[in-house]
């Protein structure tokens, strides 16, 4: 096998349950109390209100090599506080990769490798995946992106049905789903666009968003890559051919029975799985067995590509709160995760400093500042810095 890689020389439609009672019934069955994260040293933690975000516009430096990222589909942070990319170096166009070009145009750019870690500086620390690899062994059109805790990284390749799992230096170890190849909602072998992934550190299992395709959560063994099981909207049976006037949709309208797009999920340290359902402009909330406790939906009206689109939790021992990057507002929302309302908002479209076009993947670091990545013609990172507010 052989990996191509770049390392630098530095080391609420409540269903039978009531919305503000998610925490509480977690607790009192068979959810995990929290734990983890003292939150010692935290900027973002007020007693009063939600963290209030500034950017940060000096992070992340220029990367090495002239290279340039394409439309950003995934952020992560892992457990030492280095920040995970995955981006669409088929998104960049000629003259932006000038460099590379036969003959060459002009002197930059190069694209940068399908995922790039960086450090808590913004450094670049490795890259690797390009498409001169074979496709069994490339992560092409990667979407999602997660750490475990035993440092394997695993991404998601949408448009061809399939997770997979790679060593830190980039060395494939498994593969979730077959390349191109779809059986449907309820096939426990094959994936359709899955997105989103999260890996439980106490059970190993993986959840994985589903939906580009297929219209479910979908939960695998993280070891042996065992189908375990699989839900769709309110914890059914997911329906592939259900149908919704998603742009016709009133203010009145009942939310749509099914997902539309399983776009983005979570596990919070008291065993709640929450699921950004993206044009259905909604969060879902269930338990890890896939019984649903929750909804929240977020700008009800919004058409095109919807309001929902990936999840992140504060790292405070409560994980009191909860952000959901809106890539067709272009905003994130800040919920108060106890009974999932909205209590602050941040960004705007457009491409300046703290500004957003198409926010598109989104992960907290230790001390609860925000990384967020632009799709589209974003195609950047950018580091909102945590501080005190009040509500």
């Amino acid at each position: 096998m052989r990996i191509t890689r770049y390392t630098s020389d530095r080391r609420l439609r409540p269903h039978a349950l009531c919305v503000p009672l998610i925490l509480a019934i977690a607790g009192c069955e068979g959810g995990r109390p929290p734990g983890g994260v003292d939150g010692s040293g935290s900027e973002a933690m007020s007693p009063d209100g939600p963290p209030v975000f500034r950017v940060d516009a000096a992070w992340p430096p220029e990367m090495p090599n002239k290279w340039i990222m394409g439309a950003v589909t995934a952020v992560f942070v892992d457990s030492r506080d280095h920040v995970w990319v995955a981006h669409l170096p088929e998104t960049l166009t000629p003259e932006e990769t000038s460099a590379v070009q036969d003959p060459p145009l002009g002197t930059c750019c190069a694209p940068a490798p399908s995922v790039i870690e960086f450090d808590a500086d913004g450094t670049v620390v490795q890259g690797w995946g390009d498409s001169s690899q074979d496709v069994s062994e490339y992560p092409r059109n990667p979407h999602g992106l997660f750490v475990d805790h035993n440092d394997f990284v695993w991404v998601g390749t949408y448009r061809h049905h399939r997770v997979m799992k790679f060593t830190r230096s980039g060395e494939l170890v498994m593969t979730l789903g077959e390349y191109d190849v779809n059986g449907g909602s309820d096939d426990p072998r094959l994936l359709g666009g899955p997105a989103g992934i999260w890996v439980d550190p106490e059970s190993n299992e993986v959840f994985i968003a589903d939906g580009y395709a297929n219209r479910r959560v979908v939960v695998f063994d993280g070891e042996t890559g065992d189908y375990l099981r699989h839900w769709g909207a309110y914890g059914e049976a997911p329906d592939d051919e259900y149908g919704y006037d998603y742009a016709g949709r009133g203010e009145e309208d009942a939310p749509p029975a099914q997902f539309s797009t399983v776009h983005g999920l979570i596990g919070s340290r008291d065993g709640l799985i929450y699921v950004a359902d993206r044009r259905g402009n909604r969060i879902q909330v269930f338990r890890q067995s896939g019984e649903y406790v929750a909804e929240k939906t977020i700008a009800p009206l919004t058409r095109a590509s919807g309001s929902a689109f990936v999840l992140a939790l504060s790292p405070d021992p409560e994980q009191r709160w909860l952000y959901l990057a809106d890539g067709t507002n272009h905003k994130v929302w800040t919920l108060r995760r106890d009974d999932l309302e909205v209590v602050g908002e941040f960004g705007r479209g457009g491409r300046q400093a703290g500004q957003f076009l198409r926010p598109h993947g989104m992960s907290v670091d230790s001390r609860g500042n925000l990384y967020v990545g632009e799709a589209s013609t974003g195609r950047r990172v950018q580091k909102f810095t945590a501080g005190s507010g009040s509500s």
